[in-house]
This record gives structure tokens, C-alpha cells and sequence, in this order.
């Protein structure tokens, strides 16, 4: 694409500029930046890119000398263009032209920037000299990324699937649910999405960091680490112009429920476009995709890493405390917290700063939890560190320690006092999942964070937790007594919920004991609220014995009180009758909802700016009718609104159903989305995704 350039000066004929062509789409092809924009050209640092220089005729080059300048805000580095045939430093700034293009209306310039170039959006000029005379012109901008390609620069991956996974994939899979029953949402990077590249460009310029001191700031954004931490604290708002406003609980009218959200493209244009106004609303997934996509598109190798029952350790001390009482029903007293799940961003980089030993795979969160060093982020910290329990390493260590392996103390509560208590080493950081490289099936990660197997250990916890300093036992066994309970099968909706409660008796008596057993509604990040099915019976076990006890929750609850992303809360509380002693045993479990079915004529695999037909239907697979039923399909790309669909009734094996016209005005990977909801329920009932490649 030539475009024509601005000169200043008097300049003679012989040396006028007339146009320069930026080699946009071979350029692109050469630096794997195909699609990241199309009106400006996007290469890599420490690699060659080349420059046509047309004149208004034939220049003997060997009458001037000849210099780029390259400039970034108050900062410019000069640099000569030699006629040469060698290959191009990538330490510093150099250009060449081969000797046998040089007595000729246009010149082809090869530049090549230093390795660790600061990523950015330079202006490039040219200088043409003869004796006392300089002549200048202005040629145009470039836009300089990270290069995972070249082995010298720290963001460097070995093979080229990693690249393309970690890269230049715009499609990727969110884990969520619970350890017991996971499930995966689909999520669009949308990297190539006109817009998105010049707006991850711009949470640079408006970082505080950059704010305060550009200087400073354009020198540092060479190294990856602090690229990240920058751009980990500009996804969320909290001390910034950030892009993602958090919310996790209450109503959404003012903004999108995080839910909603199915890619990352949408929220960046919407930011770009506001000024700077944060968008509403996001959780932790959605922050964490969305910094998968800057980093992507800043050539950053990222993924979005789900770790199932990740703890919040407010006080730092590796220990989570949960407060029940002594029929099963957990309070929302502690500081601590659980979640069912959280999700956060590994990037790929060498350590310059820590050494060989923490290269690999870094934790960046930018879910806004704590501060670190005064702003809401957190890390880039190894892996390796997590792993080797290096508490000090930087970023945020010990946080992030906490997170997959804190111990869990649960306490039985009654009449102000400390009832039972048992301590639970493996509950946390149950499961750790990322999306597989070309796979739909998830990768785990559990044995990068934690190698050694957790067992009880031999002394006990001491916590000043809300009821005062109290001391904890290693295990959960109460005089011989041992108890646990699981999910005989995992339910889906309109089913009865069947739970088991195992209790064995490693004493040499008899024991009578009450069971009491209870199940609330949670959400995944959240503490449980009141009860919706309680179950007691008192019972007797003999010495040595295992008794199996079966409980039913009606499929009555499962339909008609819970939503598409509740959770439950189940606990059961035995009491031996004699010594006044009392165990716990804990369980959280999902609902598995039925499938939206989505189907496009034609296939998977669409043109641009081609109209096809979506349908998409649900089927009532209760036994209850269920009236108020709402389908609901929306694409970002592909629909231009929500498109709803609404039955009064819909009768145990009826389906509801429609069809949507759908066209893609830019390739890449877009996401239909269907959502179930009715009268009767708290929130969408469910959810599928549909996954749409869309070529030109």
C-alpha cells in the first residue's frame, strides 16, 4: 500500500520522495501479524521488516548519506542505511540496502529493530544529507509487538503449536462449575477484530505508568514482566481508566451480567469507543480472558488457567476457616473465602530477573482481589516458585500459594462456642485446568502448582478466627468416628439430587449418634444463603461397622429454585448422643443443565458477508410444565441484537424453537449463544455456545 510522504526542506529532484510503500501484507505474512490490522503495518521486534522508498527519479545513493530516525514520544535513536548484504543486528536499530538496488526510482529498505524494542507505536523518518544540506521526510507509523518467534527475545516459545495455541488462536474454553462436575464455556479473544489491536495499544497510553513518566515508561516496556503488570491493572478499573468494572452480586440492569459475555472483542470496542469508561460488568473469567486477549495481541504467549476451590487467605496464613452450625447450615462469618472456582492468566517468559529456575509459565490475575505494591494486580509470579513454595519470590507469591493450597478448618458452631472441628488438606486447589493445545479437552495443570501430596499433619492449628484463639485437630475422626458424604451421580436438572452419607464406626463400642444433613444454594464465589432441604434421623452403628446412608433432594428444587450457575452447598453433622461429639463432612456439587441445540445451515465454517440460517431449539426434559419460557440467541459479529423467543407454556417433552438469519461482517471465530430461561426461575436456566469459523 503506498501512500504518499511528507517532506521538508528545499529538495532537489534528484532526491524527492514521492511515495513509500510499507509492504503491508508480505510484511505481515513474514512477522505472523496477518489480521491483527489492516491499514497499518504490525511487525515483530529483533526481525527484519522491509520499506519501498519511491522517488521522483533515480538517486545515485552513493552522492548522500542516507539516515531512519525512529522516534517514540521525546525519545529518537538515528541510525545510517547501509549498502550491504549481510544480515541485519537485531541488537540495535539498522537498516540496509542491497548494492544493486541503489541506482533506481525505487529502493527497497530492510529495518530491523533490537530485540528488546519497547512495544509500541513509532514514527519512522528518513533523512537524506549531502554536504551542508539535509533533507526530511516523514514516512509514516508502525506499530512494534513482542516476538515469541525470535530465541533471543524473553517472551520466546519453543515449538510451533505452542504458537499458534498461545498466539494466534482467537477461539479458547473457560473451565467452571465445581470439581465434581466440570464445565467448559467457550470465549472469543478476538484478536483479530478491527479496533482491538488499537485499543490493547491504548490501555498502554493511559496507564498511570505512562501518565507520570512516558520516558521512563517507553524504556521499560521492553521487558515482558512489567508489560504485565501494567496491562494486569489496566483490565480492571479500580485504580485506573481500566477497562472492566467488577460486580458479584445483586442485579446487572445497568450494565451486562458477566454471564452474558461471550468474547473479549466486544468489550474492548466498547471501552475504546467510551473514552476510557469502564465497562459493566465483569468476573473473574472475563477479566482474565480479556488480559489473554491484550497479551495475544501484544505477542505475549498467554492462556486462561481455572483453578476449581480456590481460596482467598485474607490474614495470610495458609489456613481458610468455615464456620457451620451444628445442623449443617455454613455461615458467612469468615474473612476467608472459598470459591468453586477462579480463574486467572498464565504467560509465557524468561525470568531475566530471577533466573533460569523460574522461566516457563507465569500467574498474572487480574481479578482485583488485593493490592500489590499499592494497585490492584497481581504477579507475573512463576509457577515453578508456587510449585517449590518460594513465598517471597515476586509478584504475589504467597497469594497465590494460598489460593491452590491452603488447608481448610471447619468448625461446628453452637450457642457461641466451638462444638467440632476438623481440618481438610486437599480440599483447595482441588483440580487446576487449561484448554489442551488443538483440543477441545482440558489439560491439567494440578502437578505444575503442587507435587507433594498433602497429608494430615501431626500437630495442630492454632487460629484467632472469630470465636477467639482456638486449637484444631489434624484430622477429621472424632473418637473413631469417620465420616463423608458425596454425590451418588451428577444430577441434571429436573432430577432428584440422591446424596451418601458414609460413616464408620473404628471404635471398640457401639455408638448412638443424630444425623443431620443440609443443603443450600450458592453461588461459586460467594457464601451459601438460607437452607432448601434439611433431613435428620438418629441411628445406631456397631463396632467396626460401615453403615451407607441414601438421601433424596425432590427434583421439585432442582427445577424450580435453581439457576444455570447455582451451586449447593450439602453438609451433614453427626452428633454421638453420649459424649456430646460432633463431626462435618462437606460436599459442593452443580446442577447439569439440558443442552440448547444450535445448528447452521450449511456448516461450521461461513463466508463473510453471506447470510445463512441459524435454528435453534430446547426441549423440556422435566416432568412439570413450565411456563414463561424464554429462548434467547445472541452472537457478537454475527447478530446485530438479542433475538427472543417466547411460549407460554411448554409442555414435559415440547420443545421451544426458532430460526435467526445471521451474517459475519469479519473472519476469525465468532459464538452464537443460547439461553433458557422461564417464569419460575431465579436466572437462566441454560446455556450452550456454538462455535463459527468465518473465512473470507
Amino acid at each position: 500500500m503506498e501512500q504518499a510522504v511528507r517532506g521538508r526542506g528545499l529538495i532537489p529532484d534528484n532526491c524527492q520522495l514521492k511515495f513509500v510503500n510499507f509492504e503491508i501484507q508480505e510484511n505481515h505474512i513474514t512477522h505472523e501479524t496477518v489480521g491483527l490490522s489492516s491499514h497499518q503495518l504490525v511487525v515483530r521486534r529483533g526481525r527484519a521488516f522491509q520499506v519501498t522508498l519511491i522517488f521522483q527519479q533515480p538517486i545515485d545513493w552513493s552522492m548522500y548519506n542516507f539516515d531512519l530516525e525512529v522516534q517514540l514520544g521525546d525519545l529518537t535513536e538515528r541510525f545510517p542505511i547501509h549498502f550491504s548484504s549481510q544480515c541485519l543486528s537485531s541488537l540495535h536499530w539498522s537498516a540496509r540496502v542491497f548494492p544493486e538496488n541503489v541506482r533506481s526510482h525505487s529502493v527497497s529498505v530492510h529495518v530491523c529493530s533490537p530485540v528488546l524494542s519497547a512495544v509500541a507505536s513509532y514514527h519512522l523518518l528518513l533523512h537524506i544529507q549531502r554536504q551542508y544540506h539535509i533533507f526530511n521526510y516523514e514516512l509514516g507509523t508502525f506499530v512494534l509487538l513482542c516476538n515469541p518467534w525470535c530465541k533471543d527475545d524473553p517472551v520466546s516459545m519453543p515449538l510451533e503449536v505452542q504458537l499458534q495455541e498461545y498466539i494466534q488462536s482467537d477461539y479458547g474454553l473457560v473451565y467452571v462449575g465445581t470439581d465434581q462436575s466440570v464445565r467448559h464455556k467457550p470465549w472469543a479473544f478476538g484478536q483479530y477484530e478491527p479496533g482491538v489491536l488499537e485499543a490493547c495499544l491504548q490501555l498502554l497510553q493511559v496507564s498511570p505508568q505512562h501518565q507520570n513518566d512516558r520516558q521512563n515508561d517507553y524504556l521499560r516496556r521492553a521487558d515482558p514482566v512489567y508489560l504485565c503488570r501494567v496491562l494486569c491493572a489496566m483490565v480492571n478499573c479500580n485504580d485506573d481508566l481500566g477497562v472492566l468494572a467488577g460486580k458479584w452480586q445483586g442485579n446487572y440492569t445497568d450494565g451486562v451480567c458477566p454471564t452474558d459475555w461471550t468474547g473479549s472483542a466486544e468489550i474492548l470496542l466498547q471501552w475504546l469507543s467510551s473514552n476510557c469508561s469502564p465497562v459493566r460488568y465483569g468476573q473473574c473469567w472475563v477479566f482474565a480472558c480479556v488480559l489473554c486477549t491484550v497479551l495475544r495481541v501484544l505477542g505475549i504467549p498467554s492462556r486462561v488457567v481455572t483453578v476449581f476451590n480456590a481460596a482467598h487467605d485474607v490474614n495470610a496464613n495458609l489456613i481458610i476457616e468455615e464456620y457451620y452450625s451444628s445442623k449443617g447450615e455454613k455461615f458467612n462469618i469468615s474473612k476467608d473465602s472459598v470459591w468453586n472456582f477462579h480463574v486467572w492468566v498464565e504467560c509465557w517468559m524468561r525470568r531475566e530477573d530471577l533466573g533460569a529456575d523460574f522461566n516457563g509459565w507465569q500467574v498474572v490475575d487480574p481479578t482485583p482481589q488485593e493490592k500489590s505494591a499499592g494497585i490492584y494486580c497481581c504477579g507475573p509470579c512463576p509457577v515453578s516458585a508456587v510449585q517449590r513454595r518460594c513465598l517471597h519470590c515476586p509478584f504475589d507469591a504467597s497469594f497465590i500459594l494460598a489460593s491452590v493450597d491452603a488447608d481448610v478448618v471447619r468448625l461446628i458452631i453452637r450457642d457461641g462456642l466451638v462444638v467440632g472441628r476438623s481440618v481438610d488438606t486437599e480440599w483447595v486447589g482441588q483440580l487446576i485446568y487449561t484448554k489442551s493445545i488443538g483440543s477441545n479437552k482440558p489439560e491439567n495443570l494440578t502437578h505444575m502448582y503442587k507435587t507433594r501430596t498433602k497429608t494430615p499433619s501431626p500437630r495442630t492449628y492454632s487460629s484467632s478466627g472469630v470465636f477467639g484463639r482456638i486449637s484444631v485437630p489434624p484430622s477429621g475422626i472424632v473418637s473413631g468416628l469417620k465420616v463423608s458424604l458425596e454425590v451418588e451421580k451428577t444430577p441434571s436438572m429436573g432430577d432428584s439430587i440422591c446424596l451418601c452419607v458414609t460413616i464408620s464406626n473404628h471404635s471398640r463400642h457401639a455408638r448412638f449418634l443424630t444425623e443431620r444433613l443440609n443443603a443450600q444454594l450458592k453461588h461459586y464465589n460467594s457464601c451459601p444463603h438460607e437452607s432448601i432441604w434439611k433431613d435428620h434421623r438418629q441411628l445406631e452403628i456397631q463396632p467396626g461397622q460401615v453403615l451407607t446412608l441414601h438421601h433424596s433432594i425432590p427434583a421439585s428444587l432442582s427445577t424450580s429454585l435453581m439457576a444455570h450457575d447455582d451451586i449447593v452447598n450439602a453438609a451433614v453433622v453427626i452428633k454421638d448422643m453420649n459424649t456430646k461429639e460432633r463431626v462435618l463432612a462437606a460436599q459442593e456439587f452443580n446442577i447439569c443443565s439440558h443442552d440448547i441445540s444450535i445448528e447452521v445451515e450449511g456448516g461450521d465454517r461461513i463466508q463473510m458477508k453471506t447470510n445463512y440460517m441459524a435454528h435453534v431449539s430446547y426441549t423440556n426434559h422435566c416432568s412439570t410444565v413450565i411456563s414463561g419460557a424464554v429462548l434467547c440467541l445472541e452472537g457478537f459479529g454475527l447478530l446485530q441484537s438479542k433475538h427472543e423467543t417466547r411460549q407460554a407454556l411448554l409442555q414435559p417433552g415440547e420443545s421451544i424453537q426458532t430460526s435467526v438469519s445471521i451474517m459475519a461482517s469479519s473472519p476469525g471465530t465468532k459464538l452464537l449463544q443460547g439461553t433458557f430461561s422461564h417464569s419460575h426461575s431465579p436466572g437462566v436456566v441454560s446455556r450452550s455456545f456454538h462455535k463459527i469459523s468465518v473465512h473470507n
